[in-house]
């Protein structure tokens, strides 16, 4: 065996099937079953993997390729993991208010983005810098105690740059 390959390899072949793990908060269990567990079959059937949660609230996902369980881990995380502070994300622009635009980040999770954080020049109307439908990349700047998010498109600028 040795005269064939010499070492292990670095990296396995993105066709190999893969087996990856992703650690949840157990109360977000629910989120990722979904009513009767219609959200997991769906899951499951659209990344081509199969899916299992167990009470501690570990997530295994098995496909037959590294582009599945990319997609499938990304959809988990997107379901069940909370905002981190100082990550940027991609969201669509819902709500536009006076003081600012509420952003949906990820499904059923959304943040303000104060007038103050639109842009690095004073803004008149938040409506001159995005409008509902957008979509734009903005920055978590911080997590209340009661779970409002404060998100920031300037510092989401700053950063890209």
């Amino acid at each position: 065996m040795l005269e064939t390959l010499q070492a292990s390899r670095e990296e396995v072949s993105p066709h190999a099937p893969k087996i990856v793990s992703i650690q949840i908060n157990a109360d977000k269990i629910r989120e990722i079953i979904g009513p009767g567990g219609k959200v997991i079959r769906a899951l499951q059937a659209e990344t081509n993997t199969v899916i299992e949660v167990n009470d501690s609230g570990l997530v295994k996902i098995a496909a037959e390729n590294e582009e599945d369980a990319a997609a499938a881990l990304k959809r988990v995380s997107d379901i069940a993991l909370d905002p981190e502070i100082g990550a940027i994300y991609q969201g669509a622009v819902v709500k536009i208010t006076d003081f600012g635009a509420f952003v949906n980040i990820k499904q059923g999770t959304d943040g303000l983005v104060h007038i103050s954080e639109l842009a690095d020049h004073r803004v008149k109307k938040v409506t001159d810098v995005v409008k509902e439908g957008d979509i734009i990349s903005v920055k978590v700047l911080d997590i209340t105690k009661d779970g409002k998010i404060k998100l920031s498109l300037k510092a989401a600028k700053e950063d890209e740059k």
